[in-house]
This record gives structure tokens, C-alpha cells and sequence, in this order.
């Protein structure tokens, strides 16, 4: 029965599960008595969630703690092994799939490298089916006890009725790739397990936020800063995160050839690979054979030299250091458009090439968005490197089921799951529809 508000029974104890849940999963390990208040909920409403969670197997005693003249009240935490996500990571020089239990730690991971970039379809279904089963296999875990796959990829998501997730990834050559029902059809996982797939930036942002250096802000935007260039707005109206193609945005009027085919693009500019592009334009030297972190692990230092060099370090190569400095420009100049765009709290620079330029160019970066940006949303932003380090794009994307159970409560999607009745009169019109 729905009240005034609309919301029915099963929609209350669904969202005290909810609140229980989370409250344990990010503050635990908590006593009854202390999630009375952390939640809102009535003594009594605990109770029975709390006893609810533990007859699910989702919620465990975790020890006691002395109260205050009575007896030690019991410490309850969420139970690790009591569901698994796996999070995979399509990037642009290999494909990594991890496993994990509820609490985010991590059992297995395989890696799978994409040889000479190969972003063929089948290639990368293939090996996320090796590396989905390679995963359940080492850590011994049932596919059954799976609350899900994550997925994140370049590109622009859309989600369909027929075909679930499809990806429309310019930049690496998928037009239209139903990949959701391909992995379906590839992975032959359980029917009741939901595939989760999202912008590669988006799943960083979740993680960043949830468990990074993005927790407690309200508004921010996370960066991913690889081969290419992505970002992620988190906010009040958009609480799960929005992708926004932000190195697409154009820098410069007839400008460098994108990798999408535009003119001008940030990422032209400011990704790795345009980065060691630029460099060896200008007349650099990148090594040989390497793959692109590797290049810039040495563009960085051929700018830098340490002072524990042989022969006490050689002199910088003004080349690889002037196409740096001005990268950091470009990335400053970006950064401003999000900040008068946004006008977020906290802006993170992830990913590795983010992770790794961020170590020397970060007060450079900073300076140039500032100079840049509108002068009062720049004075209340704060511009960090995200605290997750450069495989965060994984844990971001199991985060995605993990998100979707806490949703319902701690219940498991089954096959089919969440396809709710339609009300009566919208079943009616769809039987007079001509389609």
C-alpha cells in the first residue's frame, strides 16, 4: 500500500537496509545503539534491520566495545565474503579485470595487454571472458555469488532497452558496440548476474569519491589523464557522477588532429600519447619499443634529471621540459573551463599519466587554471591528485554493482530483477501502441 508520499512498504524497509548498510559499509564497524542516530531510524527500526541484515548473511559481529555502566555493546560490520563484484578496466593499452568481496579488497587480477592497440571488438570481448573466468578460478568463488561486473570504457554510454549498454567510442574506432549483450552472450555468467558498464572517467570519479580524495565534498570533478583525457562531475543533481568528453573540448582553432578526427582538442594537447607526439615533433628523442608509460617516465626525467644520475645528472633536455611546461598550460587552461563551467569544490587529476605529471607539474597546473578561470570560483576550489593511485578506473567500476545493491537494500539483482510492473493504464497504452 503507497502512502501520501507514494512510497510503499516495501520501499521503506528497502531504504532503512539502505541507510543501515551504508552507515556499516563507510563508518563501521558501529554498535545498535550507535546507529540509532547515525541513521535516523527508531531503536526498534535498527533492530529489526540490523536482525534482517544478519539473517541475509550481510551483517556480522565484529567484537564489542565497554559502554558507559552497562553492558559491552556488540560492534556489527558489514560481512566481507557475503557478495563479489568484479571491475574492468578497458583502457588504451590493456584491459584489466579484478575481483573482489563486498569490502572492496582485492582476490585476483588479470591483465591482458592490447598488442599494437588493438581495439577490435572481439579481441577485447575475448579477453574479458579469459580474464572474468581466469579471476573466479584463482580466488575459487562461485559465479553465482557475483552481485556483478563493472565495466568501464572510452566513450559515451547509452543504455538501450534491447540491447543494454551500448558504447559509442570515436576514439578507438566503436560505432554503436553493444558490448553489455556481447559479454552477456561471451562470459556465459548466470542470467542473475547484471553487467554495470560506464565512461572509464565516471567510474574513476565513484571511486575517488567514495573512498579517495574526493570524500566529503558535494561538488567536484575528477580527471582521468591517460592516453586520452576524461573527467567526471560529482554533485547534489548528479550524486552517482556525469562523464563529460572534456578533452574534446576544442583549445585551439584549427589546431592538432584529434584522435577523433576534430581539430584543436585538449587531448591533442594534453594526452600522453599527443604528449610524446609533440615531443619527438619538436625533436626529442622518446625510447624506442617502450609502451607510452614507460616514454613518460622518461620524458619526465630527461626533463628533470636526478641528482642521483650517473655522473651526478646531466643536464635537462630544454625540448622534452618546454613541451611539458606548455602541456601544463593546456591542462591549466582545461581545468578553467571546468572551473567556470562547474564552480566545483575539489577538482582530482587521476589516472597515470595524470598521476605521474601531477608529481612535478602540479603547482604549475594549478597556477595556470587559476590565471585562467573566472576569479571567485577559483578562489573556493582546491586542485589535488586523486588519492587511489593509477589502477582506481577497476575499483570504480565494481563500485557500480556494489552501488546497485546497496540501492535495494542488500538484494540481489535476480534474472529479470528490478523490471518492476508497469502500472495498469501505461500497460494498456503499450497494447495500443503500433510497435
Amino acid at each position: 500500500m503507497a502512502g501520501r508520499n507514494g512510497r510503499t512498504v516495501r520501499d521503506l524497509r528497502r531504504g532503512n537496509r539502505t541507510a543501515v548498510l551504508r552507515r556499516l559499509y563507510f563508518d563501521g564497524p558501529m554498535s545498535r545503539f550507535e546507529l540509532g542516530p547515525a541513521t535516523g531510524l527508531s531503536s526498534g527500526s535498527v533492530s529489526n534491520v540490523v536482525a534482517d541484515l544478519v539473517a541475509d548473511g550481510l551483517v556480522e559481529e565484529a567484537g564489542s566495545v565497554d559502554s558507559d555502566g552497562g553492558r559491552p555493546r556488540t560492534l556489527l560490520r558489514v560481512a566481507p565474503a557475503s557478495g563479489h563484484m568484479i571491475g574492468v578496466d578497458v583502457g588504451e593499452t590493456r584491459v584489466r579485470i579484478e575481483l573482489f568481496d563486498l569490502t572492496l579488497t582485492e582476490l585476483a587480477r588479470a591483465e591482458r595487454p592490447l598488442e599494437h592497440r588493438d581495439y577490435d571488438v572481439g579481441v577485447i570481448v575475448g579477453h574479458i571472458r579469459d580474464g572474468v573466468a581466469e579471476v573466479l578460478a584463482a580466488a575459487a568463488i562461485d559465479p553465482e555469488r557475483l552481485l556483478g561486473v563493472g565495466i568501464g570504457v572510452p566513450g559515451i554510454v547509452e543504455r538501450t532497452a534491447t540491447e543494454g549498454a551500448v558504447v559509442h567510442g570515436q576514439t578507438i574506432g566503436w560505432p554503436s558496440v553493444p558490448l553489455e549483450s556481447l559479454l552477456r552472450t561471451a562470459c556465459g555468467l548466470p542470467e542473475s548476474v547484471p553487467y554495470f558498464t560506464d565512461n572509464g572517467a565516471k567510474t574513476l570519479g565513484q571511486a575517488e569519491m567514495w573512498f579517495g580524495a574526493g570524500r566529503g565534498a558535494r561538488n567536484a570533478v575528477v580527471v582521468l589523464f591517460g592516453s586520452g583525457v576524461g573527467a567526471s562531475l560529482v554533485s547534489d543533481d548528479v550524486e552517482l557522477g556525469r562523464a563529460v568528453e572534456w578533452g574534446h573540448l576544442t583549445v585551439r582553432v584549427r589546431g592538432r588532429r584529434c584522435r577523433c578526427g576534430a581539430l584543436g582538442c585538449l587531448e591533442a594537447y594534453a594526452g600522453a600519447e599527443a604528449l610524446l607526439e609533440r615531443w619527438e615533433e619538436a625533436g626529442g628523442r622518446p625510447p624506442a619499443g617502450v609502451d607510452e608509460e614507460t616514454a613518460l617516465t622518461a620524458m619526465l626525467a630527461a626533463a628533470h634529471p636526478s641528482d642521483e644520475a650517473a655522473d651526478g645528472g646531466g643536464a635537462a633536455d630544454p625540448v622534452a621540459l618546454a613541451v611539458l611546461e606548455e602541456t601544463a598550460e593546456y591542462l591549466g587552461a582545461g581545468l578553467s573551463d571546468l572551473i567556470n563551467l562547474f564552480q566545483p569544490e575539489r577538482i582530482l587529476i587521476g589516472g597515470w599519466a595524470g598521476l605521474q605529471l601531477g608529481s612535478r607539474f602540479l603547482p604549475a597546473v594549478r597556477a595556470h587554471a587559476v590565471s585562467y578561470a573566472l576569479r571567485h570560483p577559483a578562489e573556493r576550489v582546491t586542485i589535488e591528485l586523486g588519492a587511489l593511485g593509477p589502477d582506481a578506473v577497476t575499483v570504480g567500476a565494481a563500485i557500480l554493482p556494489l552501488a546497485d545493491f546497496f540501492a535495494r537494500g542488500g538484494r540481489r539483482a535476480g534474472a529479470g530483477a528490478g523490471d518492476a510492473p508497469l502500472p495498469a493504464w501505461r500497460a494498456a497504452l503499450e497494447e495500443r501502441a503500433p510497435y
